[in-house]
């Protein structure tokens, strides 16, 4: 599969980039196309205060985007990417345990979480953004400008779900497939700012920092817990999101 996105990725920046070549000066100048390699820095939260975000994930953004410019200095922009390894650790705070379910893992000591136990998620999304740009400088001939978006709004369709068991647990879970555990669609919300330096009449230079939030519910909710002073298990059916911070690395052409 990662195989198949990375070569699809490439098929489109290929292709796209033909299609830049070919157009005339005039259309260049309101369409531009661009790809571009930034890394990432994402987390999890929930809304139950005994289930908590513990750790950070480091991933990497890579993908081809395109800006129709409908007025000289503001675009409606669009894309296709990968997002590799966003996610983040959840620590769990319940005194007796979580109960996966049915669990994936192949071990069946880890059917049940202990406490300060974390489940660490790593996930990879085929995303396709669109947003507002808006852009200026210095000066007309200047080289050197600045760009903001806003908003970035991200369609994420779930391709791998990993996830790495760890603390207080009998035996170390690794890489286990955990797909069945997360929702296949992602809604995510979030802004960009930077600057972009014209290195040619054909080649520009981008770099700035981009904030992204997962605002639907990130996992399915099919595992049980057994809250303080409580004598039966009950369904988990806390909402689980993420946020994540880019620093995004491009060309366009």
């Amino acid at each position: 599969m990662k195989k198949t996105l990375f070569l699809l990725l490439l098929f489109l920046c290929a292709a796209l980039g033909r299609l830049q070549a070919q157009w005339s000066q005039q259309e260049s100048s309101t369409f531009r196309f661009g790809i571009h390699t930034s890394p990432m820095w994402s987390w999890m939260r929930t809304d139950d205060k005994l289930l908590e975000g513990s750790g950070v994930n480091w991933g990497l953004k890579m993908g081809v985007q395109g800006e129709y410019y409908f007025a000289p200095n503001y675009a409606i922009t669009g894309g296709l990417g990968l997002s590799l390894g966003h996610g983040g650790e959840l620590l769990n705070g319940y005194l007796k345990g979580v109960l996966l379910p049915q669990s994936n893992l192949s071990d069946p000591r880890l059917d049940t979480l202990g406490k300060d136990a974390r489940l660490h998620y790593s996930l990879q999304y085929l995303e396709i953004p669109f947003s507002l740009r808006f852009r200026g400088g210095s000066g007309e001939d200047s080289p050197l400008r600045f760009y903001a978006e806003a908003p970035i709004f991200t369609l994420g369709f779930l391709t791998s779900a990993k996830g790495d068991i760890r603390g207080n647990v009998p035996v170390r879970g690794e890489d286990e497939n955990i797909k069945r555990d997360v929702t296949n669609l992602a809604l995510s919300w979030g802004f960009g700012l930077g600057i972009e330096y014209e290195v040619s009449s054909s080649i520009t230079a981008v770099g700035g920092l981009q904030f992204q939030q997962i605002f639907t519910d990130m996992t399915t909710n099919k595992g049980s817990v057994l809250p303080p002073n409580a004598s039966e298990w009950r369904r988990e059916n806390s909402r689980a999101t993420a946020n994540a911070l880019t620093l995004r690395v491009g060309v366009f052409f």
